[in-house]
C-alpha cells in the first residue's frame, strides 16, 4: 500500500490534547497550538523515513495555523468524520490514525489506516 509517498500521520487533536489533565480545558487553542508546536519539532518518535503530519482540530481549539512539517486541518463539524475522510482519501499510501478514540478507531482501521495510542506523540510526564 505505499506509492512511494511518505507515511501520512493524522493527529486527533482534541483525543490527544484530552489524553494529558494539565489544564488544556481553559485554553484549547492554546493546547492545541502546544500540540502542533511539539508535533513539528519532535516529529513521529521512532519513526524512521519521511512523515507528513496533519492535525485535525475542531471547535474551540479552531484557529491555529500550520507550521513547517504540520498541517493543521480544521473540522467545521465532527473531527473524527474529518479523520475518516482523510484516511479514505489517502487511497495507496501509508496511514497512521493517532487516537485512543475506540470509534474512531474501528472506522478507520477498517480503511487499512494503523492506528497508535496518544502517547505516541505525547509522553507522559
Amino acid at each position: 500500500m505505499d506509492n512511494g509517498s511518505p507515511l501520512l500521520v493524522i493527529v486527533d487533536g482534541a483525543n490527544v490534547v484530552g489524553s494529558v489533565p494539565d489544564g488544556w480545558w481553559r485554553d484549547r487553542r492554546g493546547a492545541a497550538a502546544r500540540l502542533r508546536d511539539r508535533l513539528a519539532a519532535d516529529g513521529l518518535p521512532g519513526r524512521a523515513g519521511p512523515v507528513e503530519l496533519v492535525l485535525v482540530v475542531e471547535g474551540a481549539a479552531r484557529g491555529i495555523d500550520s507550521v513547517p512539517g504540520v498541517r493543521v486541518v480544521e473540522a467545521e463539524g465532527s473531527g473524527d468524520d474529518l479523520v475518516v475522510a482523510l484516511v479514505a482519501g489517502a487511497t495507496g499510501r501509508g496511514c497512521l490514525v493517532v487516537t485512543a478514540d475506540r470509534g474512531l478507531r474501528r472506522r478507520v482501521t477498517e480503511l487499512g489506516a494503523e492506528v497508535a495510542g496518544p502517547r505516541t506523540v505525547r509522553p507522559p510526564r
